[in-house]
């Protein structure tokens, strides 16, 4: 089952990414009084009581306008259709919302505009959307916290004062929060036992395409079914008997304009599919090579322990010589270079150049993430593995691996039982996950190498 997905909205310089580091419990956003310094959104996972979700903070609204360099007041107009694309995202792909508004500052005509997005969105089915959480920041003070009741205007229910920065409230504020997610009625998908695809990407690289000429190559469309993602649809077929879902994250769609920079926020349409994959295929634009955008999601696949296919889209476009592929592929590999196992495909979802491999290349990476070792082949490799590179040592004394095991798939997970944890340095980390990629291929799959004491020593150390 998937994790609920939380997002932080609000104008910006209220607080979101404050708070976002003290729900995640580490500082993995950027903090800055200048507003605006939040340029991407960032994704980590947090729990109360027991309760995983995804919180995702939703920064990148620009306050300069029109690439003045003159800051803009805090009610300008210009960046209003900015917040009103956050907040209409946030209400129709998250489970929840956490609605940050500045308790120093009291209400603005900009937090107006978001609270009336957010009370009247409703989900496309035409039920209620996300939950929302009225969260008023900055209430470092006793008299803060007082004046905290200003926001009732904004007629989003009580207002919960807190302060990011100290935590004081935060615990309150939680407790709302899951009370919410329980309340929320969930589409989760059922298991079905087929092999989940989703195709992600930034917005305009060819996602739509792609799925439909899988579909039109293949005609075997068994049926249309809801996912998880609000106005999303998984497409069921079966290629070679074995029964694939297609999880479709297409640019956000709604009827009538689409704000600018709307698109910019189907980020957590991406997050939602990735926690419901086995395989996510990474599409690049081929015009433009790969961005920070790019590197951003497939980060998230990284950090998800998903599988992996990157599939460089509109290859038609590109004037080829004998050494455009290769010298691209390398070009891809260097800036991807934390995802240096997975395969690259160079396609043309208009043409259909090469997209017949799509398929066959996402359930060989699907085989290998379901790939098991035998646990005597696996401890001769790492007996070999040590012979061959020296253990790293500190204080004179040596690292020693005793025992290795796989102790699961999908991700392949090995377990390695040593002398002490504090002595594997990452690098001889990363050495023996290469060892083990050489001797089984695990293509386009991340593994995870965990390392455990022994329970007792024998014998001396040195």
């Amino acid at each position: 089952m998937s994790k609920p997905v939380v997002a932080l909205v609000g104008r910006p310089n209220v607080g979101k990414s404050t708070l976002f580091n003290r729900l995640a419990g580490e500082r993995l956003a950027v903090v800055d009084e200048k507003p605006g310094t939040t340029r991407d959104r960032l994704v980590a996972e947090a729990e109360w009581r027991g309760i995983a979700f995804d919180i995702v903070d939703t920064g990148g609204i620009d306050p300069h306008g029109q690439g003045s360099g003159e800051p803009l007041s805090l009610d300008s107009a210009e960046y209003v259709p900015q917040i009103r694309a956050q907040a209409e995202a946030a209400a129709s792909e998250a489970d929840a919302v956490l609605f940050l508004v500045d308790g120093e500052t009291g209400p603005t005509p900009a937090d107006q505009e978001v609270a009336e997005i957010l009370r009247r969105r409703r989900a496309p089915d035409g039920s209620r959307g996300a939950p929302v959480l009225l969260v008023v920041s900055k209430c470092d003070t006793a008299a803060r916290r007082a004046q905290a009741v200003e926001f009732y205007s904004l007629g989003m229910g009580d207002p919960l004062p807190i302060s990011a920065l100290h935590g004081t409230g935060t615990g309150d504020m939680l407790d709302r929060l899951i009370e919410a997610l329980g309340e929320q009625t969930s589409a989760e998908q059922t298991e079905d036992g087929s092999v989940r695809i989703a195709i992600v990407g930034r917005p305009n690289v060819g996602k739509s395409s792609l799925l439909n000429r899988l579909l039109g190559e293949e005609r075997v469309l068994v049926s249309p079914i809801p996912g998880t993602t609000r106005d999303a649809v998984d497409t069921h077929l079966t290629y070679h008997g074995t029964a694939i879902t297609l999880i479709d994250t297409a640019g956000i769609r709604r009827r009538g304009r689409i704000e600018p920079g709307v698109e910019k926020y189907s980020v957590l349409r991406a997050v939602r599919a990735l926690e419901r994959a086995d395989v996510a295929l990474l599409l690049i634009d081929a015009t433009e090579g790969v961005t920070a955008q790019d590197t951003h999601v497939a980060g998230m696949a990284l950090d998800k322990y998903k599988s992996v296919v990157v599939i460089v889209n509109k290859w038609d476009l590109i004037e080829k010589d004998e050494r455009t592929l290769p010298d691209f592929a390398e070009r891809i590999r260097h800036q991807l270079n934390f995802l240096d196992y997975v395969p690259v495909l160079f396609i043309s979802a208009k043409t259909g150049q090469r997209v017949h491999q799509v398929l066959p290349t996402a359930l060989r990476v699907q085989e290998e993430r379901l790939r098991r070792i035998p646990t005597g082949e696996l401890n001769r490799l790492v007996q070999e593995a040590l012979a061959g590179h020296a253990a790293p040592s500190k204080g004179g004394r040596f690292l020693k691996v005793l025992y290795a095991s796989q102790v699961r798939t999908d991700p392949p997970t090995f377990l390695f039982h040593v002398n002490d944890p504090e002595l594997v340095h990452f690098t001889y980390e990363r050495y023996l996950e290469n060892r083990l990629r050489k001797a089984y291929g695990f293509l386009g799959t991340p593994l995870r190498l965990s390392f455990r004491k022994r329970a007792r020593a024998s014998g001396r150390e040195r």
